[in-house]
């Protein structure tokens, strides 16, 4: 392919409808770093990842300087080559690296983002409502949009979040199954202890009870729980796969587009993880409807459950000219869809930028 001549970095800031609480932080925003990248004969490729504050060791600051170095080392380079120096790097910024290389994937032309058929696809959808009329409200409201897996944050207090998890059961009455995720908030005996005492009614799985790099205690709740468990924080790679297969009763790995260092990667984390015994689970419910559409790719030939890849749903600002559809509880892709990018909307929501020619 033709080399690169010119790329762009920015910050973005998304304002979202309504606060989205997770055990370590409320997001009023995401704050993706877009990457946009053109080559030598006008082909545009681009990309977006969004660094959550708390979710790794990976920083907003970290990641930007990352960025701003590996574009600037890009520029002359062909596409593949800079994707191999990028990933070289991976593990120093796994966001911003995935940032990069999915940009060029998209300028390449990869093949997971040629689909001869529409990608219809159940998503689930976050219960935020922390009182009990308002959660079988906002329970009603969701089922009436087609909604049937409801992701439950738990993590902060065992008594308090088993009364909720409760209540949202009793809400939903068997018309939909929940995933409740502790975002790794639990101690080992917080864990076990919410583990033993969960009532399994509905609940398809508990994702990540403690700390991504406590193994030890993760396999602990695992022994106590009455549901199956789930990790996602500590999956980066195919180690990270076999390692979640060898512990008894982790039965899903969640994967994100972000953490894996582009598309082809990801998808060849979700097939080895269907590989080794366990069903995959996808989505970053942070991301733009940009990443949506990249993780959707990817996933309409990998998983069978719920997507996870709703944060456009989430935010109030669509960064494409064609927003992505969502009817009856599920995102809907038409064959042959290639996205654009609104420029009016993406000078709207940035709020940084650097250009490398």
């Amino acid at each position: 392919m033709a080399p690169i001549r010119k790329l762009s970095l920015r910050r973005l800031e998304l304002p979202l409808y309504r606060p989205y609480r997770l055990s370590y932080r409320t997001f009023e925003t995401f704050e993706p770093y877009f990457v946009e990248v053109e080559d030598a004969d006008g082909r545009v490729g681009f990309a977006d990842a969004h660094i959550s504050p708390g979710s790794s060791s990976e920083t907003r600051q970290g990641g930007w300087a990352f960025l701003c170095e590996r574009l600037a080392e890009s520029v002359g380079r062909e596409p593949d080559e800079a994707k191999t120096a990028a990933l070289a790097r991976f593990s120093e910024s796994k966001v911003a690296t995935t940032a990069l290389v999915s940009a060029l994937e998209v300028l390449e032309g990869n093949r997971l983002l040629e689909f001869p058929h529409p990608i219809n696809m159940p998503l689930l959808t976050p219960i935020n409502s922390a009182q009990e009329g308002e959660i079988r409200t906002e329970v009603e409201d969701w089922i009436g949009q087609g909604f049937r897996t409801f992701k439950v944050k738990v993590g902060k207090d065992v008594t308090a979040d088993l009364a909720r998890v409760a209540i949202i059961q009793d809400a939903v009455a068997g018309r939909a199954t929940l995933r409740l995720d502790a975002n790794r908030a639990y101690s080992r005996d917080q864990g076990t202890d919410f583990a033993r005492q969960l009532n399994p009614e509905n609940i398809d799985l508990f994702e990540q009870p403690c700390d991504s790099d406590d193994w030890e205690a993760n396999r602990a709740v695992a022994d106590a729980s009455s549901v199956p468990l789930m990790l996602d924080e500590p999956i980066c790679s195919l180690e990270d796969i076999e390692r979640a297969a060898s512990i008894p009763n982790v039965r899903f790995c969640k994967l994100k587009l972000k953490r894996f260092g582009g598309l082809e990667r990801l998808e060849e984390g979700l097939r080895a993880v269907r590989s080794a015994g366990m069903e995959p689970v996808l989505g970053d419910g942070l991301g733009s409807d940009i990443h949506a559409w990249l993780e959707a790719c990817v996933a309409r030939e990998t998983i069978r459950n719920a997507g996870e890849f709703n944060g456009f749903l989430k935010s109030r600002e669509s960064l494409l000219v064609e927003p992505l559809r969502f009817e009856a509880g599920s995102i809907h892709i038409l064959a042959g869809y290639r996205p654009t990018v609104d420029r009016e909307a993406l000078e709207r929501v940035t709020i940084d930028s650097r250009h490398f020619h």
